[in-house]
């Protein structure tokens, strides 16, 4: 497909790189020469140096000859202006990253009126995944399909645990609850294992199973689970107003640090429920004098990764039950574990998958169509929610005669509300929704992908 993004920033750089490497006729609009010049050489995507949101630029960039336009500059007014321009120049598809809380509920409701195919706000996507987080804290990761039947959860081997030395094909009896073992990582290996996986101290185990279930998983893993009562979060952004009114809403106790004395009076103003303190959340005798060590979970929401790490590392030190680091270079992220960080999220990363699962379902023509897509273990395996299609060749047969291609597994499959982990025995039928295991490198686009035939 022709894709045209506009801005260059973290989310469109990002974008481009992972579009451009799924095969899709990439061009890039900036108005700054040396970032595009970057692009260009180094992913050899056409560029066009200019206002995204004028006519004149989209015209050049062939914008109406398009099947998609993605606006993610860092202005919400340019983002939704070139999503509309777009639209008028005949652009079927046109996304828009919007920011602001109150941009984002008014325009809503009219997104056919605006040519807007879907509006995506990073913030609020981030603050939706550290709130699930923190529901279960014992989880280090959680991802749902299936609209929240089904999810895949990140849990870590403790040296203690009883699963270790477990052979998988015993997993299930050994944690009396219906789930699978989708994907492991062992250092700095990744594995989608068969029955055959021996689970060892210190693995991450990404484990799929019905949302019903996950009390039942922790409790017979063995895993403390502690209610999370209390959170204090370091940084008054946009995450931090999202989060804290969802935890508030909740019941949960909310401590706020922030250093900007205009945003503690905003925040006090639209958090009235919460204690907004003034300080320099990096500040070590602030925390300490706040009761760092005394809150259950601390999240971190400053602009700098640095901070957010250093702020962790030291929750961590202090022993906090749940610490949970927001991280916008995802670059180096296997160095950081074991190093005090196991919980990050990335507000870039949230981003790019949910408008890589749309793209992926427009390009959709034949076997199932994409509705969900979560990269795990590091970015390097994804999995994916197909729906599936009439008169297709694997409808009906058992899934121990379907030859699926190595380093594929089927996770989940969904039959009217019916969540089912799949056996040997098991078909696949039209209306199912399935959920499928895979390293990120292979880019399913389609159902039919997964098979070896």
């Amino acid at each position: 497909m022709k894709i045209v993004i506009v801005g260059d920033g973290k989310v469109g750089s990002a974008l481009t790189v992972q579009l451009a490497k799924e095969g899709h006729d990439v061009v890039v609009i900036d108005s700054n020469k040396l970032v595009l010049a970057e692009a260009q050489q180094s992913l050899d995507v056409n560029v066009v140096h200019g206002n995204g949101a004028t006519i004149r630029v989209q015209n050049q960039a062939g914008v109406e000859e398009s099947d998609l336009l993605i606006a993610a500059t860092s202005a919400d007014e340019t983002n939704l202006l070139c999503c509309i321009t777009a639209h008028k120049l005949g652009c079927a598809h046109t996304i828009a990253r919007v920011r602001d809380p109150e941009y984002y509920n008014q325009l809503y409701d009219w997104k056919d009126e605006l040519g807007l195919s879907m509006m995506i706000n990073p913030e609020l996507s981030t603050a939706s995944e550290i709130f699930r987080l923190l529901q279960y804290p014992s989880f280090l990761r959680r991802d749902t399909f299936a609209k929240g039947r089904v999810e895949i959860v990140e849990v870590e081997l403790k040296s203690d645990s009883p699963l270790d030395g477990c052979m998988l094909y015993d997993f299930i009896k050994r944690v009396k609850v219906q789930v699978l073992v989708c994907a492991v990582q062992r250092e700095n290996q990744v594995y989608i294992p068969d029955g055959g996986f021996q689970l060892r101290a210190g693995d991450r185990l990404h484990v799929t199973a019905p949302s019903s279930n996950l009390a039942k998983l922790i409790r017979n893993l063995g895993i403390t689970q502690r209610k999370i009562r209390d959170v204090m979060i370091i940084g008054g952004s946009r995450i931090a107003f999202y989060l804290a009114t969802e935890l508030l809403k909740n019941g949960v106790g909310v401590k706020l640090i922030e250093k900007d004395t205009a945003r503690c009076d905003e925040l006090s103003d639209l958090l009235p429920k919460a204690t907004v303190i003034h300080g320099d959340g990096s500040d070590r005798n602030v925390l300490d004098t706040e009761g760092l060590a005394q809150t259950d979970a601390v999240v971190t929401l400053t602009d700098f990764d640095e901070e957010n790490l250093i702020i962790s590392m030291y929750a961590n030190f202090l022993g906090i039950y749940k610490v949970i680091t927001k991280i916008n270079r995802t670059e180096f992220n296997e160095v950081l574990t074991g190093k005090g960080i196991d919980c990050a999220v990335s507000p870039k990363d949230l981003c790019c998958s949910g408008i890589v699962r749309y793209v992926r379902a427009m390009g959709n023509r034949k076997g199932g169509s994409v509705t969900a897509l979560h990269r795990i273990v590091e970015d390097r395996v994804e999995a994916l929610e197909f729906q599936i299609g009439r008169n297709q060749p694997y409808l009906g047969q058992p899934l121990m005669k379907l030859r699926l291609k190595p380093g594929t597994l089927i996770a989940c499959i969904n039959r009217r509300a019916k969540t089912i982990i799949p056996s040997g025995g098991d078909t696949i039928e039209a209306g199912d929704s399935v959920i499928v295991v895979a390293a990120a490198d292979r880019a399913i686009q389609n159902f039919s992908d997964i098979f070896a035939d």
